[in-house]
């Protein structure tokens, strides 16, 4: 993997400030986007422009080829078939549309429980809380062990006969371990539930196959994938889609409308009301191109040949602490950390200050699990394909210079 190489895809990547480059190490948050990405959002306003599944003059049938194209990329990146693949906005949107879905269809009664774990994003938990609220539904939360991993054995135990939806997060936004999504699949299908997996942290950076897996329902986002904001994707089985009621209602969702009646449109044109965020679906396909292109597998051992450098190196640092399993093999690229006494944004105001170094703060959506490990919130650093080792050794750098500096304040 010629890193060197795949670096001049991005522009911003050249950004300097007081001469320093940027160390983007935020693409859990949002990835960067290359430059064949960006161009397709600019050949979809500049050279096609109609709207899809309507017209029939040339510009509108190019416009639904590319973005037909795209959704056929997006399932072939999973493993799925073409008509289970609905485009969202974004993760949140895909997860929100299957608990209305769900939900409208009467799946859950009273009494019912949903299981989730304690790792999961704020997209993966309000939903569900909005159902127990609402609807009655019991709200279970498997547990973490002490490496920050789910505890499988505690996930096992609250699963029962009245489980009757699994979500899950594949990959944790926050602390970074990665769920074995095939045995939690397989617990929940035993029980007679469904499954569903927030793959927003995992789609685009290591191989998720639904049909091995199994999985019922999986949620990611575009943008943390070098694909654009506004575009993300929910796989479900077809005869899952087929038997749920839309969640949106308007033009290109229905086959047949009168004042009386109205028919559905087809999966998952069903689930599309309105016209579709088109450009950015394009270029959600242009980068699966660029992904698939390198290699999910190679992008997967750099990222952990990253993660493990930099785990190695902040340890060197006596005052810091991590929350993640600290095990490359166990978690995504990602490395949530907290340096006492210092206010988790004032670390990452003084790491963009003195080395241009970009890293998350706060509860990170994710504020049950961080705020139980820091009330005030902790700082996260994200690895993808465009970083490198000297970048990694910048950061640490950087943190070991701030502990310093308070020393010499003291």
């Amino acid at each position: 993997m010629n890193t060197e190489r795949i670096r001049k895809e991005f522009p911003i990547l050249e950004r300097r400030v007081d001469g320093k480059p940027l160390v983007y190490l935020d693409s859990a948050a949002t990835s960067l986007k290359p430059k064949t990405v960006t161009g397709a959002l600019a050949h979809y306003n500049e050279e096609l422009g109609a709207n899809v599944h309507r017209g029939v003059h040339s510009l509108a049938e190019a416009s639904t080829k590319e973005f037909e194209g795209a959704r056929k990329k997006v399932a072939g990146l999973v493993g799925a078939e073409q008509k289970e693949i609905v485009f969202t906005k974004n993760a949140t949107e895909a997860i929100n549309l299957v608990m209305n879905s769900l939900h409208r269809k009467g799946f859950f009664r009273r009494g019912d429980e949903i299981l989730i774990t304690k790792l999961e994003h704020h997209s993966n938990l309000v939903p569900w809380q909005f159902l127990r609220d609402t609807a009655g539904v019991k709200l279970k939360v498997a547990e973490l062990n002490g490496d920050f991993t789910l505890d499988v054995a505690d996930f096992h135990k609250k699963i029962s006969k009245k489980t009757k939806l699994v979500a899950v997060a594949h990959a944790s936004n926050t602390v970074g371990s990665i769920s074995p999504v095939r045995e939690l699949t397989e617990a929940a299908h035993d029980a007679g539930a469904l499954c569903l997996v927030d793959a927003a942290q995992s789609v685009g950076h290591f191989p998720v196959e639904v049909k091995k897996t199994g999985i019922d329902f999986l949620a990611f986002s575009g943008h943390k994938m070098l694909g654009p904001t506004g575009i993300g994707a929910l796989y479900a089985k077809q005869e899952l889609l087929e038997g749920m009621p839309p969640f949106l209602f308007g033009g290109d969702m229905i086959s047949s409308v009168g004042l009386e009646k109205t028919e559905w449109n087809e999966v998952p044109f069903k689930f599309e009301a309105g016209t579709p965020a088109i450009a950015e679906a394009i270029a959600l396909g242009k980068a699966i191109d660029f992904l698939e292109e390198i290699g999910l597998e190679n992008i997967r051992k750099h990222d952990k040949a990253l993660t493990e450098q930099a785990i190695i190196g902040l340890r060197e640092n006596s005052a810091l602490k991590l929350f993640c399993p600290s095990n490359p093999e166990k978690q995504a690229a990602i490395v949530m950390f907290g340096l006492p006494p210092f206010d988790c944004h004032d670390v990452a105001i003084a790491l963009d200050e003195m080395q241009n170094i970009s890293v998350r703060s706060g509860m990170l959506c994710a504020e049950p699990l961080v705020k139980s490990l820091n009330s005030k919130g902790l700082c996260r650093a994200s690895f993808y394909l465009y970083n490198t080792k000297e970048e990694v050794d910048i950061f640490v750098s950087a943190l070991e210079n701030l502990k310093k500096s308070r020393k010499r304040k003291n």
